[in-house]
């Protein structure tokens, strides 16, 4: 491996990622998502398959405007019994507003003899006509060789012949497809390493499945082994188990093995950004536990570790967070000492002498709630209003009197079962009390609309607060319905940013009302500090 060496990055996420179940793509998401690639410095990105479907077709028809990126389409090769001229397939790829086409064809003698039921010959045909159409019209082709490794396994001469086929008709890049996930890293690298000796190194490209979670490595090994374009998805998106993360591969290349890409360093400080925009725009919870960009990715916990950590933070993380746009986490427990305090108080902003004697009481009131069955390491907001209110920092935004929720489950006129939540709240706000009442899709649901249709009026702020996960867990499953349980709510402002708070209590309406006022003080904390506006003011 040589330093400055050129790795091509082919972004499938708008294609592959689609076929993630749950993932259903709108034309406004695959133009966003585009751009945030192309900003990022990515050197292909695959728009879908024009004519494959309605969202498709809009997309080809007024694709946003790449300043770096290829925008390209992905079909496959001509039918058997027509020409490449005349296969409807590739006359709609031909007219696609594109710079590139990447196209897949059969390279297993299996499926061509069985799938295409035709000669094996003909399949050669396929894909030079295939190929050659789109270098005539397009100008840049791109082929996908199917099912790849488990063609060459079975029949090396025959699955190289295909590859040579596309290569010798003018495909800039021979993609090599584990298309089922099987392969792994030593076979992948062994047999790139053997087709790099008919095609160089600078024409292969590796396409990879997670199915036996080797996607990422058989990526790298395939890169060892002379590939130099590589082709993924954003979060590792993708069918049955996703494709090779991008998000984990790029930094990998760029940090660990000294690869040049198109991707600057300030690009790469994108990268956590860009990982959780696809999140945001999927209404998907992000990884925590994501390499590189999750938010556990850089985070301390223990007294000891916490210390050695602030005074070497290379022993404990293997690049620096800001590289890929993350930060270091400094996370509170139940486990933690002074060490852990005084580094998360830094990271939050709050200024206090080491040797203040709050300190050991927060110390000691954390340990204490965990013991009750808070987890302030998985909701900072909730631990960053603890601290500030041990200091005196938070104001009362709002007081809550007392409330009250009502769920009803009856048969309705058209003789559906249906079930109503309904929520009565009396609320302080200021030198006001407020009651409001409010139906919703289950209890917290309607707890929430109704706190925020008694705030909103005073608080504009929260007017793109929205909450965009719940959890519930049994603390004490020995108690039955008695049991303990703690709540975590995570919560977006409508701006990219996302929070985590806690509520416990042995009833869940309580412990959720609980993480439901510590998420809206929090969004009110950062909006207002520590002032309280009037009704007309917008903090926004």
């Amino acid at each position: 491996m040589t330093m400055g060496d050129r790795i091509y990055l082919f972004d499938t996420t708008l294609r592959d990622g689609a076929q993630t179940q749950g993932v259903d793509f709108s034309v406004a998401d695959k133009v966003a998502i585009a751009r945030e690639l192309d900003l990022l410095g990515i050197d292909y990105v695959e728009g879908g398959w024009p004519g494959a479907n309605p969202t498709d077709d809009a997309f080809f028809a007024d694709p946003p405007e790449l300043r770096n990126a290829t925008f390209t389409a992905f079909g496959m090769t001509r039918r058997p019994g027509r020409s490449a001229a005349n296969d409807p397939g590739l006359v709609g790829l031909t007219s696609a507003k594109c710079d590139a086409v990447c196209m897949v064809g059969k390279t297993w003698d299996f499926h061509v003899d069985v799938a295409l039921n035709i000669p094996r010959e003909e399949n050669l045909e396929l894909i030079r006509d295939s190929i050659a159409l789109i270098v005539e019209r397009k100008g840049e082709a791109l082929f996908d060789a199917e099912h790849f490794f488990d063609g060459f396994k079975a029949n090396p001469d025959y699955a190289m012949r295909c590859l040579l086929a596309a290569y010798e008709a003018g495909a800039r890049w021979i993609v090599l497809c584990d298309t089922n996930g099987g392969t792994l890293p030593d076979e992948v690298e062994s047999i790139v390493r053997a087709v790099a000796e008919r095609i160089p190194g600078t024409s292969l490209g590796i396409h990879t499945h997670n199915d036996t979670d080797n996607a990422v490595a058989n990526s790298l090994a395939a890169i060892r082994a002379g590939a130099r374009m590589v082709q993924g998805t954003l979060n590792g998106l993708g069918e049955r188990c996703g494709n090779a993360n991008l998000v984990s591969l790029i930094p990998t290349l760029m940090l660990k093995m000294g690869y040049e890409t198109g991707i600057t360093a300030d690009g790469l400080r994108r990268l956590s950004h860009v990982s959780r925009t696809l999140d945001e725009r999927l209404n998907r919870a992000p990884n925590r536990h994501a390499p590189y960009v999750g938010e556990s990715a850089f985070a301390h916990k223990g007294g000891l570790h916490v210390s050695a950590v602030e005074k070497d933070p290379a022993s404990y993380e293997h690049v620096e967070p800001s590289t890929v746009g993350n930060r270091r986490t400094i996370v509170v427990s139940d486990q933690a000492g002074r060490s852990n305090l005084l580094a998360r108080f830094r990271e939050i902003g709050i200024e206090i002498d080491a040797k203040d004697e709050r300190i050991n009481t927060l110390v000691d009131l954390v340990k204490r709630r965990e013991y009750d069955g808070y987890a302030y390491d998985g909701a900072e907001a909730s631990f960053e209003l603890l601290a500030r209110r041990g200091l005196g920092e938070v104001p009362d935004f709002f007081r809550l009197q007392s409330f009250r929720v009502i769920d009803e489950r009856r048969w309705n006129a058209r003789n559906e079962l249906i079930t109503l939540s309904e929520a009565t709240i009396k609320l302080d706000v200021g030198t006001q009390s407020v009651m409001t009442v409010a139906e919703g899709n289950g209890p917290v649901n309607a707890l929430d609309t109704a706190l925020r249709k008694a705030l909103l009026p005073v608080y504009p702020a929260l007017e793109g607060l929205r909450l965009v996960d719940y959890k519930v867990r049994i603390l004490t499953p020995n108690d039955g319905t008695k049991a303990v349980t703690r709540v975590m709510i995570e919560s977006t402002d409508g701006y990219g940013n996302r929070w985590t708070t806690v509520g416990v209590s042995a009833n869940v309406i309580d412990a959720s009302y609980n993480a439901l006022h510590d998420s809206i003080t929090y969004r009110l904390f950062r909006a207002l500090g520590t002032g309280t506006p009037d009704a007309s003011s917008d903090d926004r």
